[in-house]
């Protein structure tokens, strides 16, 4: 449905859920803070557009990267053809384990061979949550801005990476490398969602210094030729990152590779006031992942004062891209301003604004859009 909606093509698959069989689902490692977005997401919270119905998954499912454990989320989708409302993923206990033992590496594996290629993390500040950034109100009202990040290529991919030693000396290898069809898919799709916004993109790359880069460059500034009702233009990453702080409204679809995606869509976080507002869509040609773009933040489970809100966003977006029901999402977007208008968990709480905890939070989201 994603794919018809960015791309005009019909592809039309099954979205979802993935949580324990029964209940309210959950979404993985997230805690409070997934079951808050599970449950802004109810059956009937959303009238404009009901959820439908979803399939039971094993209870085991919450536990996957736990039990080494994204090869059962993989066979849960693929046996499903579904997509996925995912949960943050982390834990300290594993901050010094090999590459290959960590949670946040299972989780690029899962991108990867479910080829979940456009990563889609919107930046749009809140007319409720303008105070909350430390940004001033006259450079970041009104923004809203979509990065659109490859995510299946790169240097997060690339061959060879390790460790080694040479001529007696310990060295650390990766390598940054892109195909020219995975730079043309990208950007093609960049601009199928620049015609569904506000018609214009800005292609970020190092091409001054980097020949992947200016690889990139030559690929975006060709495929541009076939847009000709999208404004186009290339601009250095280092200039996009100082760009996106002093005026950022000058934005709308922004394409890059996948670490420049990483860093500058953190620097965009700035814009709303906190990591726990901004959700993300992972999207391939089958498949599509939703997820906070934070941490798991295993510091704080338990005390439900986690932010919810980029989970519940999260599941707006599936609601736009797999489900096709924009009116949803825009729904879900207006119930989150409405509350935050009186309400805020602690890490943008305002003067004058009521303080709630995480599942609070969901909570009055939820009633809001019963409302």
């Amino acid at each position: 449905m994603y794919r018809r909606a960015v791309l005009g093509r019909d592809d039309v698959h099954e979205g979802g859920l993935l949580g324990g069989a029964g209940g309210r689902p959950r979404a993985h490692g997230a805690g409070a803070a997934g079951d808050a977005g599970a449950a802004a997401a109810q059956p009937g919270a959303a009238r404009a557009a009901p959820v439908p119905r979803r399939a039971s998954t094993p209870a085991s499912a919450r536990r996957v990267w736990l039990a080494g454990g994204f090869l059962l989320a993989l066979g849960v989708l693929l046996a499903l053809n579904w997509s996925s409302a995912f949960g943050a993923v982390g834990d300290p206990r594993y901050d010094k384990a090999g590459s290959t033992e960590r949670p946040g590496r299972g989780l690029l594996t899962l991108r990867k061979q479910l080829q979940l290629y456009a990563n889609l993390r919107p930046a749009k500040v809140l007319s409720a949550t303008i105070d909350a950034s430390p940004l001033k109100r006259e450079r970041i009202e009104g923004v809203d801005l979509m990065i659109v990040r490859e995510l299946t290529g790169d240097i997060y991919f690339g061959e060879p990476r390790g460790r080694r030693e040479e001529a007696g000396q310990k060295v650390a290898i990766n390598t940054m490398i892109y195909s020219e069809p995975e730079i043309e898919r990208i950007v093609r799709f960049a601009f199928g969602l620049a015609r569904q916004r506000r018609h214009k993109l800005t292609s970020v790359d190092k091409g001054n210094v980097l020949e992947v880069s200016a690889f990139w460059r030559e690929i975006a500034i060709r495929v541009a030729k076939d847009f000709t009702d999208v404004e186009f233009g290339s601009m250095y990453v280092d200039n996009a990152a100082m760009q996106i702080i002093r005026d950022p409204r000058q934005f709308d679809t922004m394409v890059m590779g996948n670490m420049f995606g990483d860093i500058l869509s953190d620097a965009a976080a700035n814009l709303s006031g906190s990591l726990g507002m901004l959700p993300s869509a992972s999207l391939g040609d089958r498949y599509a992942l939703y997820e906070p773009c934070h941490g798991s933040a295993p510091d704080i489970a338990g005390r439900d004062v986690a932010n919810p809100i980029a989970s519940i966003l999260s599941v707006g977006m599936m609601f736009r891209y797999t489900f096709g029901k924009p009116d949803a999402d825009d729904a879900i977007q207006s119930a989150v301003d409405t509350v935050l208008s009186t309400h805020r968990t602690a890490d943008i709480m305002a003067p004058g604004k009521q303080q709630v905890g995480c599942s609070e939070m969901g909570d009055l989201i939820a009633r809001q859009l019963e409302g």
